[in-house]
């Protein structure tokens, strides 16, 4: 008999990317620590970005739209994950602007029925030598509106 691969949700916006918690990721008390969950979320952003081409090598001026700052990040943790392993983070975004951006995520179980945090985060896209907002590639907006959450 062979295995089959698990069957990846069925998500009606986003992306579910698998991540994974160590053991070194729990506190003392065995629950993912609190600091972990924006960790692996940005894990997640930046592995999906990665498959667009965008991805910081060490160079501010050559990063392009992965030179960018956080301006708010929301986190409300929902159920606590309390054993190392594989799981995954839903990712879409909110909100799609001229020099700005915000993503919704949720940790969650690696077949995604499971949500374990749940939050947002406002990005600004930044130009390396003034440090001041600067607008988003058209690459990089193509690949951010075919992750935009539908209005409800």
């Amino acid at each position: 008999m062979t295995a089959e691969a698990p069957i990846a949700p069925v998500l009606s916006y986003g992306r579910l990317i698998p991540v994974t918690v160590h053991f070194d990721d729990l506190d003392a008390l065995g629950l993912l620590h609190n600091a972990r969950y924006p960790l692996k979320v940005e894990q997640a952003w930046t592995e999906l970005w990665q498959e667009h081409g965008i991805h910081f090598e060490g160079d501010w001026a050559a990063a392009g739209d992965a030179c960018n700052a956080v301006k708010e990040l929301t986190v409300s943790y929902e159920a606590p994950v309390t054993r190392p392993g594989e799981y995954a983070v839903h990712l879409w975004l909110e909100r799609l602007g001229n020099t700005g951006l915000t993503y919704g995520f949720r940790f969650c179980s690696a077949d995604g029925t499971a949500t374990y945090a749940r939050g947002t985060r406002v990005l600004v896209r930044l130009d390396a030598a003034t440090m001041r907002p600067a607008p988003w590639s058209e690459t990089f907006r193509a690949a951010g509106r075919a992750l935009l959450r539908p209005a409800d």
